[in-house]
């Protein structure tokens, strides 16, 4: 464990995992938690769930291009250019925030996991480049603990700040986009983490590339034969496809709860403090 730790470039991809994971479930819960003070009832639940959709969706529409990109092209620029246009997102975000364009910052959650989406097959893939076969499994650990680490943490620290910055308030069924220009400086908040992945992204060494060199097949990308494809070979390996079954079931459920908790907690125990 130690050693792999002390390998070069592994403590800063960790770094940037979290710091990924760590700005988008930012952005999600400072809009999860407008919704909550804004909304009652089946709309606040319909809204979540929404919510929860936009950053579902472009793992699902972006699975081919993201898996081509990542072959393609080195892995470690794929991250850094990840990160660069996150910074960039999070600027458009601030922006929508101090605006009070609340239809814009809820829409720019799918942009935010587009990227997301983009970068993800290359994080996966880095691991086994970084740190080899023989740890692997290791790698993946790490990875996985970090990034719900950065889960759990961003829901709690952006909740507490949401509030405090709402202190005195009475923001319960205040306008949506009122509630986020009273929070926008959280909005400089996911783009100081953002600039910190971008900065961690830059310490990644380099690491050998697949290098691809057939260009992508846009026609059967947009036809879904690409997917239906990549569906096979999964389903050919028994062990992979029940494994993802299995974890389809679990985001399945959690994100189920996660859209109907907020509007249970809110009118079974009168509870109108996100944190």
């Amino acid at each position: 464990m130690i050693k792999l730790l002390a390998q070069k470039g592994f403590v800063p991809f960790l770094l940037v995992a979290f710091l990924n994971a760590f700005v988008d479930l930012g952005h999600k819960i400072i809009i999860q938690n407008t919704l909550f003070k804004s909304y009652d009832g089946d709309q606040q639940i319909i809204l979540t769930a929404i919510v929860n959709g936009l950053i579902l969706l472009p793992f699902i529409l972006m699975f081919s291009p993201a898996g081509f990109l990542s072959d393609r092209f080195a892995k470690r620029n794929v991250m850094r250019w990840s990160a660069r246009l996150a910074f960039l997102i999070t600027g458009g975000i601030t922006l929508s925030y101090y605006q009070g364009w609340f239809e814009v910052a809820f829409g720019m959650t799918f942009v935010l996991a587009l990227q997301s989406a983009l970068y993800s097959p290359a994080k996966y893939g880095y691991i086994r480049e970084l740190v080899g076969e023989d740890h692997i499994s290791e790698g993946n650990g790490w990875m996985q603990g970090v990034t719900m680490v950065a889960i759990l943490s961003g829901i709690i620290v952006f909740s507490l700040f949401f509030e405090q910055y709402l202190a005195g308030l009475a923001s319960s069924g205040m306008a949506p986009g009122e509630i986020l220009q009273h929070v926008a400086p959280l909005g400089w908040c996911l783009m100081a983490f953002a600039g910190l992945e971008a900065l961690f992204a830059q310490g990644l060494p380099n690491t050998q590339s697949s290098g691809v060199a057939e260009p992508f097949d846009r026609a059967r990308y947009l036809k879904g034969e690409m997917l239906k494809d990549n569906i096979k070979v999964v389903k050919q390996r028994r062990r992979i496809f029940l494994s993802i079954l299995g974890l389809a079931a679990f985001w399945t459920l959690s994100q189920m709860m996660l859209a109907i908790f907020p509007t249970y907690a809110e009118e079974a125990f009168q509870q109108s403090n996100t944190f």
